[in-house]
């Protein structure tokens, strides 16, 4: 006790800057859980017609965004690698959902952490010897985590979803444990992203395993309001059951961790990946290329130069050779001499716009259509087909396509608004939070979020 108070006589006689550097070597909190909600809109929160009472709660309490810019292409695999990395794709090289292959496409993820570039949370949360968990995260297969689900699936016929999640769960076993303790049997009725018990039982995963093991820090992603915003647009009526189910499960975390005792040292972080736009039409702009004659329409491409990688409502242009201009003049020049009935529909993004944004290096250029027109694949029939339903993909750079940052509890900021933040931000928070030596690439910390 004498120590305590000599210690405690010492601080208060230090400079206020010493103060502050010996405040760093304290955590904030000892448990961050880390929400994404695959389709986030901060309208979730902020208008009164969303069922989101555990969201909102958190919102008005909280700190809360009014948005979050998003990556190019504003799609699921590169934003949660932003996420917990802090970088964007150019610097973490998760550049889409699935990789671009010269071969033509296989139906293969990025799935595999060793596939990031640059430092996780999980890596600097094990370095400091504490322990994390993660639930359906995108590129989580063989991650650094202790207590880890992570979203795979397999390319091989009958495999099923609910196989190669119990392949590859670490430790060997825990998928079997949260099946007995808590879910029941796992298969592809009793999880299923068709229905809404999806949520539910990566609710409960998150919750039994902060109750019993306590993980400092735990990633979890939920995507059922990403689903039915594809199937039914923005405003459909399954997105607010589905925000609802979200919700549901937020608020199985917070019961365990007050029945667990620790809801006064832990942080609730809830944010996404991107927002959503409703569209009537897709562009296929791998048509013109084959006018071009710059690639075939085939699986493999044929004998091509050049071919349009969609991803979301974007389209990246892959040359062959990389250093062949000739092909890059003549993509370019088919493009500006389309019919304006075709040109207004997008906009082409150049290499210098792709490196400010942190883009894909690989790609010569980019096409990003107007809201309610998504890119399509195919390069076969017409140009301009219909679509229904919602997408996202879209250039960051307009009110719908933003996401939602919603911080809550322990060394977070009370009734505090952010008018709009970067996804690669929110990692320098988390590390702060958790007092983790953990370089942001290219976020920054927002020093008013915290207490």
């Amino acid at each position: 006790m004498q120590k305590v108070k000599f210690l405690l006589l010492l601080t208060l006689a230090l400079d206020p800057f010493t103060i502050s550097f010996y405040a760093q070597d304290i955590s904030a909190s000892d448990h961050v859980i880390l929400v994404s909600i695959d389709g986030f809109r901060p309208d979730f929160y902020l208008e009164d017609k969303w069922p989101a009472p555990n969201l909102k709660k958190m919102a008005g309490k909280g700190v809360k965004a009014l948005g979050v810019r998003g990556v190019f292409p504003s799609v699921t695999y590169p934003s949660h690698t932003t996420l917990i990395t802090g970088a964007l794709p150019a610097r973490h090289g998760i550049y889409y959902n699935s990789p671009f292959e010269e071969g033509g496409r296989t139906g293969k993820w990025y799935w595999e952490t060793d596939l990031i570039e640059t430092e996780t949370l999980w890596h600097a949360t094990r370095r400091a010897g504490k322990k994390s968990a993660s639930f359906i995260w995108p590129v989580s297969v063989g991650a650094p985590v202790d207590y880890n689900i992570p979203e795979v699936w397999s390319l091989e016929k009958g495999y099923g979803r609910i196989r190669p999640m119990r392949d590859h769960d670490q430790p060997d076993g825990l998928l079997e444990e949260l099946e007995r303790e808590v879910l029941g049997k796992m298969n592809e009725r009793t999880f299923n992203g068709d229905y809404l018990n999806r949520e539910d039982r990566t609710g409960e995963m998150a919750a039994y395993i902060l109750e019993t093991y306590k993980p400092n820090f735990i990633t979890l992603h939920l995507i059922a309001t990403d689903h039915f915003q594809h199937e039914q647009g923005r405003d459909g009526h399954k997105v607010s059951t589905a925000l609802a189910a979200a919700d549901r499960a937020i608020g199985k975390i917070m019961e365990a961790a007050e029945r667990a005792g620790i809801m006064d040292r832990t942080t609730f972080i809830v944010t996404g990946d991107h927002g959503f736009v409703d569209i009537h039409s897709a562009l296929k702009p791998n048509v013109w290329l084959v006018e071009a004659g710059l690639m075939e329409d085939k699986p493999d491409r044929g004998h091509w130069k050049a071919a349009f990688h969609t991803s979301g409502a974007a389209a990246f242009l892959m040359l062959k050779d990389k250093n062949d201009t000739k092909t890059l003049k003549a993509v370019k020049d088919k493009l500006d001499l389309l019919p304006m009935s075709y040109r207004k529909l997008f906009r082409v993004v150049e290499r210098k716009e792709l490196d400010w944004i942190g883009a894909d290096p690989n790609a010569a250029l980019a096409l990003t259509p107007v809201p309610g027109v998504a890119m399509s694949a195919s390069a076969s029939g017409s140009v301009l087909v219909p679509r229904k339903g919602g997408t996202h993909g879209y250039f960051p750079d307009f009110k719908e396509i933003e996401t939602g940052f919603v911080a809550y509890g322990a060394g977070i900021q009370s009734g505090k608004m952010l008018h709009r933040i970067n996804l690669e931000d929110v990692a320098p928070v988390i590390a702060r939070l958790l007092n983790l030596e953990f370089e942001a690439r290219d976020g920054i910390l927002y020093p008013g979020v915290l207490r």
